[in-house]
């Protein structure tokens, strides 16, 4: 009854108006008020210098909210070789209007025998999304052109002879019965397939960091009317980390190329301990890794030791340490003025002037680091074969708004939690998980499993999406208060950048299934 009351006003009416001899009150309807909340920004006063001012937000609807979250989420699940069903689901939040942040999933088919190429990727941009969006369209088809360019071909891995007995062995006959040594191809090679990794990310950056200088040499009489100029030269200005792994089915190889502070982990489960164990498959490369901070520094003259990282930035300026496009921190500064005094018609402004402590370029690259594992998935078909006692069985590929907010060992249990069923508002002390390996972290604020506010409250199992869910969960705030998670969506964009990042989620898992599915068909 009280609720109404606040719903209705009263209003003074005389007798006149009502036909009593008293007065009395007449109630009109008003409705309620929209729920609220503030938030504190950086505004520039009269004067032109910045200061916190607050600004009141309106609060989402729960349809709302849910509506937001929901409304960039994919799911597919394909049956391949040997009976294994294949998932993933992807899910994606903005903070920037529009979003710096891409996917890219694809399936290279081949025959029974040989399994499959499997591609999942997240493109991580900043400065705009024009170098993360060129990456959703090439990194994957270059890396299968490069991979096709091993060829079919066996050839022989024999190791040279060294000694005179060696060679003297090379000229006789085998043993009967002895076997002939078996031929190998480049792609089962993890060496070659890595460098074909390391190939197709090289050519993809220089081709993003040599177009706008191909118009350098050769520039045009009106600029303007050049069809070319902004698509090539937009690319080099932003720029983009990329995570790339890649599943060869055939070999059991996992391959994970890491360019900047995306993350991969992956989740492996011992049958025999009924443990879940987390392992960190790439390190966060920014200034603040002190693996980056040495082979950056080592890769200056000494007198820069102490400016090519400053603040945890390259320069003072950006924060991962290897990025395709980025070219501010790639051209040398007699370059970057001429393209300046080129494009500036075409941008109509003067291009972003090159970072002060800029001498010996590059600072950054788009080099990935190869990380490579056997994929130690076991068919039932093969269930008899000796192999590990703990599993893998999914990974988790996410842009750097995820980990800014969740620890590696918290997602692996959040997915292991939905693997196994779990589902509705639980506590989290319930998801122990076993960290095998915590890698390096590159950030400046690292969610720890250890922290006591994180240890306390509770997650939320309720999305049947496992991208979606993760990224519910990483909102929620510590503790579990969806009150958090309900503002922070609630910030619209450009503002919510100043709260938390674009998010990019894909969960890869597998689990044996013999029914017949769908494959998206490429072929090298």
């Amino acid at each position: 009854m009280s609720i109404l009351r606040r719903s209705w006003k009263p209003v003074l009416a005389f007798s006149a108006a009502v036909g009593i001899g008293t007065s009395s009150y007449l109630y009109l309807s008003r409705p309620p008020k929209s729920p609220s909340f503030e938030i504190a920004v950086k505004s520039k006063n009269s004067s032109g210098r910045s200061e916190m001012t607050t600004r009141t937000l309106p609060l989402l609807s729960k349809l709302a909210l849910e509506e937001r979250l929901t409304a960039i989420q994919g799911r597919k699940s394909v049956t391949r070789h040997g009976g294994i069903k294949w998932n993933w689901h992807t899910a994606q939040l903005n903070a920037n209007d529009p979003i710096e942040d891409t996917m890219a999933q694809a399936i290279v088919e081949r025959d029974e025998k040989d399994g499959d190429y499997m591609f999942f990727a997240v493109m991580d941009g900043h400065g705009g999304f024009w170098t993360s969006r060129l990456l959703e369209k090439v990194l994957i088809p270059s890396v299968a052109l490069e991979i096709g360019k091993l060829g079919s071909d066996p050839v022989s891995f024999i190791p040279k002879p060294k000694t005179a007995l060696e060679i003297l062995k090379s000229y006789l006959p085998l043993p009967l019965g002895s076997p002939p040594p078996q031929p190998r191809r480049f792609t089962d090679d993890p060496k070659y397939m890595s460098l074909a990794l390391q190939t197709a990310f090289a050519n993809v950056d220089s081709e993003i960091i040599n177009a706008p200088l191909r118009i350098l040499s050769n520039p045009p009489k009106d600029m303007s009317a050049e069809p070319m100029a902004l698509p090539s030269f937009l690319p080099a200005m932003s720029g983009s980390c990329a995570l790339l792994t890649l599943l060869d089915t055939a070999n059991r190889d996992l391959y994970v190329a890491c360019t900047g502070d995306s993350r991969a982990v992956a989740g492996s489960f011992d049958p025999s301990t009924k443990q879940w164990s987390v392992e960190v498959l790439t390190e966060d490369q920014t200034g603040r890794n002190p693996n980056e901070l040495t082979r950056i520094q080592s890769e200056h003259p000494a007198d820069e030791a102490g400016s090519v990282i400053k603040r945890g930035r390259i320069l003072g300026g950006l924060e991962p340490s290897r990025a395709f496009g980025d070219a501010r921190y790639k051209w040398p500064r007699e370059t970057q003025q001429k393209l300046s005094q080129l494009f500036s018609g075409v941008l109509g402004q003067p291009m972003r002037s090159p970072p002060g402590e800029l001498k010996t370029p590059p600072y950054v690259t788009c080099q990935p680091v190869i990380t490579h594992r056997k994929l130690d998935f076991l068919p039932s078909s093969d269930s008899s074969e000796p192999g590990p006692k703990s599993s893998l069985r999914f990974l988790v590929l996410a842009t750097d708004g995820l980990w800014d907010r969740l620890s590696s060992a918290q997602v692996v249990s959040l997915v292991s939690g939905y693997l196994a069923g779990v589902r509705g508002t639980i506590p989290r002390s319930t998801l122990p998980v076993v960290v095998a390996n915590a890698g390096v972290e590159g950030k400046a604020h690292k969610p720890s499993e250890n922290d006591e506010g994180l240890q306390r409250g509770t997650w939320v199992f309720q999305d049947d999406n496992l991208a979606t869910h993760l990224l519910r969960n990483s909102l929620l705030g510590p503790g579990g208060n969806e009150d958090e998670l309900r503002k922070l969506v609630s910030i619209p964009p450009p503002l919510a950048r100043s709260f938390r990042d674009d998010t990019s989620i894909t969960v890869v898992w597998w689990e044996e299934d013999n029914t017949p599915s769908d494959t998206v068909k490429a072929k090298l």
